[in-house]
């Protein structure tokens, strides 16, 4: 019977407050080590944490988008642990009762969609954080002590590497859409630990191991794929897996111990004494659900429904806020199809924003510029090829290149002159008559093979159509 690995995520998403959520200090990145590191945040004696609101309205903000229950009277505890970088001895966060709990967050697989239920989400203050690269010493950073999180708690509900990865991004989309975090992984801001277990295909669950801190979806992808593989090897030679902690090396692109995994009681949670519940009124939630914007599966929906995409097209152009905002002005000022502006999206534009690592909020041919190449296709002006050839010059122009300039000064206009086009056909013609014979013949992948050659010697500006209607009629001669 096959093995079946199985996934559940716990994120932490840094939310973006100005200030630390129980403290008056800057949470700003790339601070000198240690200038933002408050008495508050470190718990000097007489000093008392007062609550962020604006992270309590995050929080509620996030609940409301995965449509997850808010409680009404929440609380703050104190988990009790050693660490380097935590240097009051605990951490404030909150255990039993939670501000957010269940909800679902939706991917799609392919051309399925799945629903993944999350356990809970709670507010809590981040560690500091060991810098190990000071001549053979280890020196400490509170900087981020304190820096306000939304921890995100996931049910095992994730089969293999790859859905989890498609939930990740997704709720890294999710967190951003709505704007509670900046989703800036090489700052940390968005962090995430993977539970993994392995069973045989309908059986129990196994025992889990936590894969710490994966800050890039690539690994968390590489690493899961390690994990499973190193469980399933040791049951199958007979072995038993050790509840425990580990982490990634991407390096050696394996996975490796780092502590035998704690249970709550381990933590010795009690109620933070320095904070009382937190309590939310309806009306302060029902303030908030007034500022949410189209949530992603509503405007995919929607997108789906409105311009007759498929799921998966329709998931590809919603996969982010900027994305989703980009394919409907694209929609709207090119009065093109929708199918054609979102392969135009998702494939040229989509390759060019991967290749240059740049988000498409900041793509030198924004949308009202591509909406121009799609207009100049569908008005005859240009061919599908010569097309991509004027957006990578457009690319490389910026967006306050005129595309219309582009076109005559690259000479990338459409050959349509009925009599320019009958000419490269006789050209073409009489250098290939084994063709025309085997067209002539029934060779129906000769008169293909002609095409091409016409465009080649047109150098892809002549009207495909054309070339099509007027070969076919010398060819029938």
């Amino acid at each position: 019977m096959a093995w079946e690995v199985v996934v559940g995520i716990e994120t932490h998403a840094q939310l973006r407050t100005r200030s630390k959520i129980f403290s008056a200090a800057s949470t700003a990145f790339g601070a000198a080590p240690n200038t933002q590191a408050s008495a508050v945040d470190i718990a000097l004696p007489g000093t008392l944490p007062v609550l962020n609101r604006a992270a309590v309205e995050h929080a509620i903000r996030f609940g409301l988008a995965i449509g997850a229950s808010i409680h009404r009277r929440s609380v703050f505890a104190r988990k009790n642990y050693f660490y380097p970088d935590l240097p009051k001895g605990y951490q404030i966060s909150q255990y039993e009762s939670p501000i957010v709990q269940g909800g679902t967050v939706r991917i799609v697989v392919g051309e399925t969609e799945k629903a993944i239920r999350l356990t809970r989400a709670h507010l809590e203050e981040d560690a500091g954080k060991s810098l190990h690269e000071i001549d053979g010493m280890t020196g400490l950073d509170l900087n981020r002590a304190g820096t306000p999180l939304l921890e995100i708690v996931s049910e095992p509900e994730l089969r293999g590497a790859k859905e989890a990865v498609t939930y990740a991004r997704a709720l890294h989309a999710l967190v951003m859409w709505i704007g509670i975090c900046d989703g800036n992984m090489q700052e940390g801001s968005f962090r995430c630990d993977a539970n993994v277990s392995v069973r045989r295909a309908g059986g129990k669950l196994g025992t889990r191991c936590e894969i710490k801190n994966l800050n890039s979806f690539r690994f968390m992808e590489r690493a899961i794929e390690f994990e499973a593989r190193r469980q399933i090897e040791i049951l199958e030679d007979g072995g038993k897996i050790e509840q425990e902690t580990r982490l990634y090396d991407a390096e050696r692109d394996e996975t490796r111990s780092m502590r035998t995994k704690e249970d709550a009681q381990d933590y010795r949670y009690f109620p933070d004494p320095d904070l009382l519940p937190l309590v939310v009124t309806e009306a302060q939630i029902e303030d908030i659900r007034k500022t949410l914007p189209e949530l992603p599966d509503a405007r995919r929906e929607r997108f789906a429904r409105q311009y007759a995409l498929s799921a998966y097209d329709a998931a590809l152009v919603t996969v982010s806020r900027a994305a989703a905002d980009y394919f409907e002005l694209l929609v709207k000022v090119s009065g093109v199809d929708p199918k054609t502006c979102a392969n135009w999206q998702t494939g040229l534009l989509a390759k060019s924003l991967n290749q240059h690592e740049i988000d498409i909020s900041e793509s030198p041919v924004p949308a009202t510029k591509l909406a121009e190449i799609l207009r100049r296709i569908s008005d005859g002006t240009l061919s599908n090829k010569t097309a991509q050839r004027l957006f990578e010059r457009a690319w490389a122009s910026g967006p306050d290149a005129s595309i219309d300039e582009l076109i005559e000064r690259e000479g990338l206009k459409q050959v349509s002159d009925a009599g320019a086009i009958d000419k490269l056909l006789d050209e073409v013609l009489a250098a290939n008559p084994k063709q025309v014979e085997d067209y002539r013949a029934g060779k129906e992948k000769a008169f293909n093979s002609l095409v091409g050659q016409v465009m080649k010697a047109s150098k892809g500006k002549a009207n495909p159509a054309q070339v099509n209607e007027l070969l076919r009629r010398k060819l029938a001669r």
